[in-house]
């Protein structure tokens, strides 16, 4: 039997081969050049490939694009523009061109369609229920998208759950965007280690010398690294329903008590109410609020024209009808298709630090990117590269780790980000692989070693979250990929 080569043999055969064929053909066409390429050459803003609307300037990324028009077609990509960070292009029917799938489709990408497309029924993993109605995987190498796949539905089920007919049935997209859960937390722990950057934070220092509401007993212990890295004691989840405005929610998010009998610094306890304080840090201390925050410090800068909280309220009709990705069906609050799948965050305006951003595959590779390019992305600079390798580092080393959920994880964990973690990451795990997941069925992987981004998004929680468990697809998709 012949051994299954490696991504990395796959890439340097594919360039070796995309050479040849460019003396060969002569002037056969370039492949355009990514968006962000684009716009450092015309010295104009610009991003991922992205459809908003009238308004666009008011976007999460501060710059207008052409709005999409027509249908989309299922399983395909409806732009033609090039995938950013990328030296690939893209042909209409979402093959990748250029160095990386030289005129055709992938053979990784056409292995990910398959796995992806097994899970769109029950299967022998999950018996009685899809695994998810549709999801979109993309692999990046060193820059440039390797391989990518997108199957199924954006929208199969209205309230009830009631399956749709076919026709208002809406089809996945290479750029659907989804709501991304707790890869929220990435973007906050970012915008947080800007204003380490800056001198305006330390990661030593105690919460509350910044934000004096957060006190109780033994949170003066509590550090802005410890938020962070999950090690602060708080719980995983704030109790903010049943008050009279968001002034109060917030204050009660910052009054959350320690989990009885924790100390700070010294267990990893995933808490969502940690990140959700850092953003309110970020706040305090820029003067903003975190979409703005968001805006001026990630997205703005970086062109991700697809990322941001609310999306109801920067996309044109159009891309609301044909981008958007469902969760929940079955909900007290109907079906949620662009408004944020999270109680807490819903209950806090769509705007919060550990869930309410959405975005798409393509903006979240450029993330992935960043983060593995030590803080900057084709020139940009958004972190220190110091401070970037403290965000990837494990900062928990010899920590106990309690999870109820995985009563075998560890407690490898960065600023951030989570390290090392086979039960999202299968064979991809290792001391330096970093990433998140996020409850909705999506998760972010960086691999170091082999200079990967792989990004998988899908929508688990349509119509109903208990129907499957994410992390068999993610795991499978990974080990494809290492």
């Amino acid at each position: 039997m012949m051994r299954r080569m490696s991504v990395h043999r796959r890439i340097v055969l594919g360039a070796g081969l995309a050479a040849i064929t460019a003396v060969v053909t002569g002037c056969r066409e370039q492949s355009a050049p990514s968006t962000a390429e684009a716009g450092a050459a015309t010295g104009s803003p610009a991003g991922p490939t992205a459809t908003n609307g009238p308004g666009a300037v008011n976007g999460p990324g501060g710059g207008a694009s052409a709005s999409a028009s027509g249908a989309p077609s299922p399983g395909a990509s409806a732009s033609a523009s090039a995938v950013p960070g990328s030296s690939a292009g893209t042909s209409t029917g979402g093959d990748l061109v250029g160095q990386a799938g030289i005129g055709g489709p992938s053979p990784l990408g056409r292995a990910l369609t398959a796995e992806l497309s097994r899970h769109l029924e029950p299967n022998a993993q999950n018996p009685k229920h899809p695994g998810y109605a549709g999801a979109v995987a993309y692999c990046q190498i060193d820059g440039s998208l390797f391989a990518r796949a997108s199957v199924g539905k954006a929208l199969r089920y209205d309230a009830g759950p009631v399956l749709l007919p076919e026709s208002k049935q809406v089809a996945m997209r290479h750029d659907s965007i989804f709501d991304t859960a707790s890869l929220t937390k990435v973007f906050t722990a970012i915008l947080t280690l800007q204003q380490v950057d800056a001198g305006r934070i330390a990661l030593d220092g105690p919460v509350v010398d910044y934000l004096p509401g957060f006190a109780g007993p033994g949170k003066d212990k509590i550090t802005v690294a410890m938020l962070l890295a999950h090690t602060s004691g708080l719980p995983v989840g704030a109790k903010v329903t049943g008050l009279p405005d968001d002034a109060a929610r917030r204050a009660a998010v910052l009054a959350t008590p320690l989990i009885k009998g924790a100390t700070p610094g010294t267990v990893f306890r995933y808490s969502s109410v940690g990140l959700m304080v850092a953003a309110q840090l970020v706040e305090h201390v820029t003067g903003q609020r975190l979409d703005k925050a968001l805006k001026s410090g990630i997205t703005g800068p970086l062109g991700l024209r697809d990322t941001g909280f609310n999306p109801k309220t920067w996309l044109s009709a159009t891309d609301q009808a044909n981008r958007l990705v469902a969760t929940d069906a079955r909900s007290s609050r109907g079906l949620l298709r662009g408004t944020v799948h999270d109680d807490v965050a819903n209950h806090l305006g769509g705007i919060a630090g550990h869930a309410g951003i959405f975005s798409t595959a393509a903006d979240l590779t450029v993330i992935g990117q960043l983060l593995l390019d030590g803080g900057t992305y084709q020139g940009t600079r958004i972190l220190s590269e110091a401070i970037t390798k403290q965000m990837v580092s494990n900062v928990n080393r010899g920590l106990p780790a309690v999870d109820a959920e995985r009563p075998n994880r560890t407690s490898d964990h960065g600023l951030g980000v989570v390290l090392n973690q086979p039960w999202f990451m299968g064979k991809l795990a290792t001391g330096r692989t970093f990433g998140h997941t996020g409850f909705t069925g999506t998760s972010l992987l960086v691999h170091p070693a082999s200079r990967m981004v792989l990004v998988l998004l899908t929508n688990r929680a349509h119509p109903n979250w208990s129907w499957a468990n994410p992390d068999p697809v993610r795991v499978a998709v990974a080990n494809l990929c290492a």
